[in-house]
């Protein structure tokens, strides 16, 4: 993935495919497809944060081998979110989801976390889909006030069905909780301390923050005010993006 980030200068030569790594990806989908295999996409930069071309590229692809990728996932922001994937059509039908997994390092004034994820098992005809996925943090404040020589003691900081009330983890369970967000407070305010890993900044986030967060988490393509329309408080595309600009770390 980091042939898309935006640090790579190359990308002035050729920011739709440098490498021709996509080309290399739609070959290896288009041999599972035919196969009847299912796919997962690891990597590091989520496709959001990449380079808008590229983004695009890979929301398309996405788009097209929606059969038979079944599941993304990715790190590199130390948060703990997701980026939603719709069919390009309308822009409203979920295809996919992009998990995008915390951090063990602390950088910049978080917890460290990691995630376990739960599949539908190997065996035949298996969905392969993610089912659940949980979080485990070490609390820097308890470590450290426990004093020299103290065993750090990691805990599960949530499971996400049963912290937000989802009945599956499928890409229409992570649409309907971004619907549920923009009227639920108390829920939308969990997420987003689950979101720091237990530790959220002071100030809370509210109006321009949450509509910047809600539109974050439902673009899984660079710079398409397109797909936060539907969302609200509803604040320009440019002022989302540059608030969320400020707020990110990476």
């Amino acid at each position: 993935m980091n042939f898309c980030s935006e640090a790579n200068f190359w990308l002035l030569i050729n920011a739709t495919d440098p490498a021709g790594q996509l080309q290399w990806l739609v070959g290896v989908l288009a041999g599972a497809e035919a196969a009847g295999e299912k796919v997962h996409i690891i990597g590091h930069i989520p496709p959001a944060h990449c380079l808008r071309s590229w983004s695009w590229n890979y929301y398309r692809i996405v788009n097209r081998f929606e059969s038979t990728i079944v599941a993304q996932f990715f790190g590199h922001t130390h948060l703990d979110e997701f980026e939603m994937f719709y069919d390009e059509e309308t822009l409203s039908r979920p295809v996919s989801v992009a998990f995008v997994a915390p951090s063990v390092t602390t950088y910049i004034n978080l917890n460290p976390g990691y995630r376990v994820y739960q599949l539908d098992g190997n065996y035949p005809e298996s969905s392969h889909m993610v089912l659940d996925h949980e979080t485990f943090i070490l609390n820097l404040t308890e470590a450290n006030a426990a004093g020299p020589g103290a065993t750090p003691h990691w805990r599960r900081l949530y499971r996400a069905r049963e912290a937000y009330g989802m009945p599956n983890a499928f890409p229409a369970d992570w649409d309907q909780l971004l619907r549920r967000f923009q009227d639920d407070e108390r829920l939308f305010q969990r997420f987003w301390f689950l979101f720091y890993k237990g530790h959220p900044p002071r100030e809370p986030c509210l109006d321009a923050c949450k509509a910047a967060l809600l539109c974050t988490l439902r673009t899984g393509r660079r710079d398409d005010p397109a797909l936060c329309h539907s969302l609200r408080p509803t604040l320009p595309f440019a002022h989302i993006q540059r608030f969320w600009d400020q707020r990110r770390l990476c």
